[in-house]
């Protein structure tokens, strides 16, 4: 269907580029996961990471505590990580046990080897666009797409739904940086729909199965949909009811094969540029 952005054509072009940088290296990058507890969602993640490294000839080594590992001791392992030069990039599964302070141990990683931007300093860096910001995978993975199918963003109105800064917001700046106007809906906005339907590009990060409906997305809209959930017949379904929308969307990410399938590729070339950031410090 010619309406789908599918995120294969963008993924595979990214590792296809990976793959040929990775070959010139002397040292190959190499990413350290650090996964607390046994969750389904982190676990079929980290299989994705890594399939997608070795893919491009990186390395990983995995670190797995428990579910009741206590703050000091994850500080400490990611710290011993911070200093370990064999190490490039970390990444850091959320959201973490409700006894651990997910933004304590977000700033104790790292800013160069934070691949997918848990320590606000990288944040910071995004809003002031420093070249060596790391700005979270998703969102960049979002970007990537619309830019492959050609989305035209200077002037285009977007509305975002989610304000998470995972997605919502940075993914907010990244649409300002393209010079498009943002519009931030929330839980608390009054009117969501009334915003949507006006959107030029509509992006969902909510979390929230078929949120949207035909009623949010204006004729010949572009929609990005972030949220990847189970709907009440236990299938993988987005934010967007995609059946409602698909008639009236120009462009659509599907859920799945949309923007989690470029994510791990972002992060494969997040890594690559950790390296080189640290290559170049040393």
């Amino acid at each position: 269907m010619e309406k789908l952005m599918l995120g294969k054509p963008v993924a595979d072009k990214i590792s296809n580029e990976l793959i040929n940088k990775v070959k010139t290296l002397q040292k190959k990058p190499n990413l350290a996961i650090v996964r607390v507890g046994e969750k389904e969602a982190d676990i079929a993640y980290e299989n994705s990471a890594i399939k997608r490294i070795e893919n491009v000839g990186m390395t990983w080594e995995s670190h797995k505590l428990p579910e009741d590992v206590s703050e000091e001791l994850l500080i400490k392992k990611i710290k011993e990580l911070n200093n370990d030069n064999g190490v490039n990039g970390i990444l850091l599964f959320n959201p973490l046990p409700k006894h651990i302070d997910a933004k304590k141990i977000g700033s104790s990683i790292d800013p160069l080897k934070d691949i997918d931007s848990l320590n606000p300093i990288n944040m910071a860096k995004l809003i002031y666009k420093e070249e060596d910001a790391f700005v979270p995978c998703t969102p960049v993975a979002a970007m990537e797409i619309l830019k492959h199918y050609g989305v035209k963003l200077e002037g285009a109105h977007a509305v975002v739904i989610g304000r998470s800064t995972v997605v919502g917001k940075p993914i907010s700046l990244l649409l300002l940086d393209e010079h498009a106007t943002v519009s931030i809906c929330h839980s608390r906005t009054p009117n969501v729909e009334e915003i949507a339907s006006k959107a030029d590009i509509l992006v969902l990060a909510i979390g929230s199965p078929k949120f949207a409906d035909e009623n949010f997305v204006k004729e010949g809209a572009v929609v990005i949909d972030v949220g990847i959930n189970i709907d009440d017949e236990g299938k993988l379904s987005g934010d967007v009811d995609f059946d409602s929308v698909i008639d009236k969307v120009s462009l659509i990410t599907p859920v799945p094969r949309g923007v989690g399938s470029v994510t791990t590729a972002i992060l494969a070339k997040h890594l690559l540029r950790a390296y080189e950031l640290q290559e170049a410090s040393n």
